[in-house]
């Protein structure tokens, strides 16, 4: 939380802005000199203050965990790459349909794409949209297309024409909710200018912001215009591991076990409108995630 203090100082007034991190277990204090009058756009100001202050203490962790990501790639083998990749692939897919309410376990998704055995007694359903997830996921990490309106459209058709060809790449012109969340997503006259906005946000910071804040920003805001009927959840999910794919950062799964704590960092982001509160939630799991890269 970023405070506003006054302090005074030989009988004049001086205003801050305050904010305290926890570092490596100990509790600092970063402040702003704001002037000896209060601004007027006080809560931009808190805004580009938190985001700096998270920039100086995160980017360098990030650019770290790039580095030597990239360093122990070029020991692998090929062939040991190819089944690690292999191995996130359907650990991602399990994980990520089951956050949607899939109801296949870790290891009948595991067989399905491993061995073609399809579980018994489950939903066709479920089977085909682990199928179509784990081949449209391998397939984006197999090219370097332009992350646009047009290739997202593409990945949720090949997503849902098994199983949703009524809203299979087809964005939505109808009101939605989501299942247990506070936030009501955008009224459909809203949607396309708010994914010409989307586009406009992404390329004005794909090459400004760190590729990891980028690949939070752009689940986030997507998700938040939930243009399409179903599976917005995973093609959000799917668009932030390609964005950090394509910069050579490690990739995230958001596991369906710690599924609380991503829901409540996304409601608050949208009810509050305030998207540092998801960047921070986002840039922390993945600095754990990925501490073992951090030198």
């Amino acid at each position: 939380m970023v405070y506003v203090t006054k302090r005074t100082i030989g009988g004049k007034t001086y205003y801050y802005l305050e904010h305290t991190v926890r570092d490596n277990g100990k509790v600092k204090k970063e402040e702003k000199y704001l002037g000896k009058t209060l601004p007027k756009d006080i809560e931009g100001l808190k805004k580009e203050f938190l985001s700096d202050v998270y920039k100086a203490r995160w980017y360098p962790l990030l650019e770290s965990i790039r580095k030597n990501y990239a360093k122990k790639q070029r020991r692998i083998p090929s062939s040991i790459n190819a089944k690690q990749t292999r191995i996130f692939s359907i650990k991602f897919t399990y994980d990520t349909n089951k956050i949607e309410g899939s109801s296949l376990t870790y290891r009948e998704t595991a067989d399905l794409l491993e061995k073609g055995i399809s579980p018994r007694s489950k939903p066709l359903e479920d089977v085909k949209e682990a199928e179509s997830h784990d081949k449209l996921f391998r397939e984006i990490l197999g090219n370097d297309k332009e992350l646009n309106l047009q290739t997202i459209i593409y990945w949720h058709k090949k997503l849902f024409h098994g199983t949703k060809p009524d809203i299979a790449g087809k964005i939505r012109n109808y009101q939605v909710a989501i299942s247990g969340s506070n936030y009501m997503p955008p009224g459909p006259v809203e949607v396309y200018p708010l994914l010409k906005e989307y586009s406009r946000w992404y390329n004005r910071n794909k090459k400004v912001l760190n590729p990891v804040e980028l690949a939070g920003l752009a689940h986030l805001k997507f998700v938040t215009i939930h243009p399409f009927g179903d599976g917005n959840g995973r093609i959000s999910r799917l668009m932030m591991n390609y964005i950090l794919h394509k910069e050579d950062y490690p990739m995230i799964n958001i596991e369906y076990e710690n599924r609380t704590s991503y829901y409540n960092a996304l409601e608050r982001s949208q009810t509050k409108k305030q998207d540092y509160i998801f960047t921070q939630w986002f840039i922390k799991r993945y600095l754990k995630e990925n501490k073992k890269y951090i030198k």
